[in-house]
């Protein structure tokens, strides 16, 4: 049985052109070797795994090979590894000082690498300082940390820094396909991708966590076995959830998370990961910001698919909430409450409800501007006469008020060549007109000859009410249709409709819309003499207005309990 060598090491780079995702650092350094313009002080920092030790090894073996590495040659002699993390007294920083005087007795340089260099003590450093700044021809020296901030400023002076990043996750799933090609090994691209993310950008713990997945799940790596190993929140999770958030789907949304839960993961790494993935959606509604997802074609396509059924509003509305619950996670009492708050928050963005639309609130001054305008050449075109030269003998069903009657402000007729000057679509001025104008083109229509008057019924009457009240919830006018429902309309023998309203304020409401009501029960019912009779009943303001009392009477009835409650907490109204 042949003995496991790790990847990390099987396959840690033996050349520069082996090193993954410093390609700036390398190419400086090759050219620095050529041209001779290497410095005898050299300082790499950078996070873990990301190739700082296994540089400085290359380097160590190029500089005395004339710029390539010769692995027949063995410049082991003049190579020393000194750990700082267990060597950092004085006395070891005195005994390399003494080893630095005696050349090498092969090739032309000694090279010493001192590994985690910050760990060494402030007075180590301070006996390393004078042999850095001025050591002998023949040796250099680079030193590797995590750490550059824990590094005394006189050392760093001294060096030349070399800033080794992060690896992306794409150049790490790169490196990992090649290993898994050379080991024989099927793995889906988006298997890797959840391994390279894993990493957390170091190519050591990339290459540690492939072999214990592949321990797991053998000579075959998918996507559902590398989570399942490494329990980690994949694509699928996050898919799913906000499939359910669209779909307002609140309480499917709880016992997801609450599944989420009992997998051991904690509230804060779902909710990050949950901002995380509205971000991508963000990127993946265009074209040319697609290509910030690392992930693979599959799951880059799935995205796409997805953001097209958000919107741009509601991503922000949603990263918003999923930042601010992560950014409060920390000091919740409560955590598990505030991220299923945020949740239902989420899943509500775009849940109308009983929120009332915007269309139908707002009226455009071109409104009436083209109305007044396609009346006036309704009118010249037709010829029809204006209101006040009508004979006086015609009989017009007027539409009359139970107290007063309305008599509208007399006003010229548009004039087709030079409109006057439109007065705001907001102006109590527009309105005023408009309205006297709708009256006045009212009563021109009925003034016709042989207009029609047939007899209709009570039925007849509510169905084409509740039908004009449909249409004002469709166009938005709430308020006016909730008012129209109040009362039943009463038809007489002389087609009058009665209606009688709790307060005054409703029967306001309705004179100033009386027109367009008037108009549709007309043209429905064919008959125009309708008129409109509306009454203020006050008993029916007393039905609506409840006191305490009457309040407390009226839930009593639905939960006798609650006197049960009333006196054992010695409650008052």
């Amino acid at each position: 049985m042949e003995n496991f060598v790790v990847s990390a090491l099987k396959y840690r780079p033996k050349t520069f052109k082996d090193v993954v995702g410093q390609s700036a650092i390398t190419q400086t350094l090759e050219n620095a070797i050529k041209e001779n313009h290497l410095a005898q002080a050299l300082l790499f920092t950078g996070p873990r795994g990301v190739g700082k030790t296994s540089c400085a090894r290359i380097l160590a073996k190029m500089i005395n090979s004339n710029g390539s590495v010769d692995e027949n040659e063995d410049y082991a002699f003049n190579i020393f590894e000194l750990d700082a993390a267990s060597n950092n007294s004085v006395d070891d920083i005195r005994n390399l000082t003494d080893q630095v005087r005696i050349p090498p007795q092969v090739g032309s340089y000694k090279v010493y690498i001192i590994d985690e260099v910050h760990m060494l003590s402030s007075n180590a450093f301070n006996a390393f300082l004078k042999t850095l700044e001025e050591p002998p021809k023949h040796c250099i020296f680079i030193l590797a940390t995590t750490e550059k901030h824990k590094i005394i400023p006189t050392i760093l002076s001294r060096c030349q820094i070399f800033d080794f990043k992060r690896i992306t996750v794409t150049d790490a799933k790169n490196y990992l396909k090649v290993v898994a090609k050379a080991q024989n090994i099927e793995a889906e691209d988006d298997a890797l991708h959840i391994i390279a993310q894993k990493a957390d950008g170091a190519m050591r713990d990339a290459l540690s966590i492939f072999d214990r997945v592949v321990s797991f799940s053998g000579k075959n790596l998918t996507r559902k076995a590398v989570s399942e190993n490494l329990n980690v929140l994949d694509y699928e999770t996050f898919f799913k959830i906000t499939d359910l958030i669209l779909d307002n789907a609140i309480p499917s949304l709880l016992i997801q998370f609450n599944q989420i839960l009992a997998r051991g993961f904690e509230g804060q790494h779902f909710i990050a990961g949950l901002a995380s993935h509205f971000r991508d959606l963000y990127v993946a509604k265009s074209t040319e910001t697609l290509e910030l997802l690392e992930v693979g074609a599959d799951t880059k396509e799935r995205y796409k698919l997805q953001s097209e059924r958000t919107s741009p509003t509601f991503l922000k509305e949603a990263i918003s909430l999923a930042n601010d619950c992560d950014l409060k996670y920390k000091t919740s009492r409560n955590q598990r409450l505030l991220v299923e708050l945020c949740l239902m928050k989420l899943a509500s963005i775009n849940f109308d409800g009983e929120k009332k639309k915007s269309e139908g609130f707002i009226i455009p001054a071109s409104f009436f501007k083209d109305k007044n305008l396609s009346e006036s050449k309704t009118e010249s075109d037709q010829n029809i006469p204006q209101t006040n030269s009508v004979n006086s003998s015609t009989e017009l069903p007027s539409v009359e008020e139970p107290e007063t009657k309305y008599n509208p402000p007399k006003i010229e007729a548009p004039v087709i060549k030079g409109i006057k000057r439109q007065a705001s679509g907001l102006s109590l001025k527009s309105i005023q007109q408009k309205k006297a104008h709708q009256i006045k083109q009212m009563d021109v229509e009925i003034k016709e000859e042989d207009l029609p008057s047939d007899s209709f019924t009570q039925d007849q009457l509510n169905e084409y009410w509740d039908t004009f009240v449909d249409k004002l919830e469709k166009k938005g006018k709430y308020n006016l249709a909730a008012i129209l429902k109040i009362d039943t309309p009463k038809l007489t023998d002389d087609d009058v409709i009665q209606l009688e309203f709790p307060n005054s304020t409703n029967k306001i409401e309705v004179e100033r819309n009386q027109f367009d009501l008037l108009q549709f029960l007309r043209k429905s019912l064919n008959n125009f003499n309708i008129r409109l009779e509306i009454s203020v009943n006050e008993a029916l303001d007393k039905k609506y207005a409840y006191t305490s009392e009457d309040k407390y009477a009226k839930l009593l009835k639905k939960n006798p309990a609650l006197e049960t409650l009333k006196q054992t907490f010695n409650l008052d109204l």
